[in-house]
């Protein structure tokens, strides 16, 4: 009896037929650049999903989230880089390593020793390559939406101590924050500006002075 073929295994063989020659003209002429807004929407959708609480969306945008996954393996098995399989060894090895509270004899107390030393983890792991993370502010993609990346900045300049937690009001909510700042961005567009635009120069700057800072 024919051994049944694995669903990853039979992804990863339709997706080098689709690069072949005998396979799709859209598919053949990608490469990593054209397809990396493709990944990020996939992404979108997939909260969108989520959010919804929609599994059989769900299961689909996962499926579109892999494809791309897949797709840029083989890109990359094609040009002697790497392939699917080291992918997946990769981040099974990092996960190991990254979780020695799991997987090894170490013992936190709390989430924050946790990722205090997944922080220390991964400055060892990138320490004296091109890859080094000298700074805490490092490892903050720089395509984050501006408001997003905002936050992580201030996340990692907190933790540390670099910036001071803010004053509190007792009379600003969840609710209140979002009006305010959907004003701003109301705003911004009433005088021609990008409120995006002006967010992330701000946070440029305020990283410049927390490095300066370090």
């Amino acid at each position: 009896m024919k051994k049944k073929r694995s669903a990853i295994n039979e992804l990863l063989g339709i997706v080098a037929r689709l690069r072949s020659p005998e396979g799709c003209p859209w598919d053949r002429e990608q490469d990593h650049r054209s397809l990396r807004w493709h990944a990020v929407e996939e992404v979108y959708e997939l909260m969108d999903a989520i959010e919804a609480g929609d599994d059989h969306e769900m299961e689909e945008e996962l499926g579109d989230m892999l494809m791309q996954v897949v797709f840029h393996c083989q890109l990359a098995r094609e040009r002697g880089a790497f392939d699917f399989e080291d992918v997946a060894r990769h981040i099974a090895q990092k996960l190991v390593r990254r979780h020695p509270h799991v997987f090894g004899q170490v013992k936190f107390k709390n989430v924050e020793q946790v990722w205090a030393n997944w922080e220390k983890i991964k400055r060892a792991e990138k320490q004296g390559t091109r890859h080094a993370r000298p700074s805490a502010l490092d490892g903050i993609p720089k395509h984050l939406p501006g408001l997003l990346r905002a936050e992580k900045l201030v996340k990692k300049a907190r933790r540390a101590k670099l910036a001071a937690e803010p004053v509190k009001s007792r009379k600003t909510t969840r609710a209140a924050l979002g009006r305010e700042l959907f004003d701003l961005a109301a705003y911004a567009q009433s005088r021609g500006w990008s409120a995006e635009d002006a967010l992330r120069a701000e946070t440029r700057k305020r990283e410049r002075a927390w490095r300066r800072m370090e």
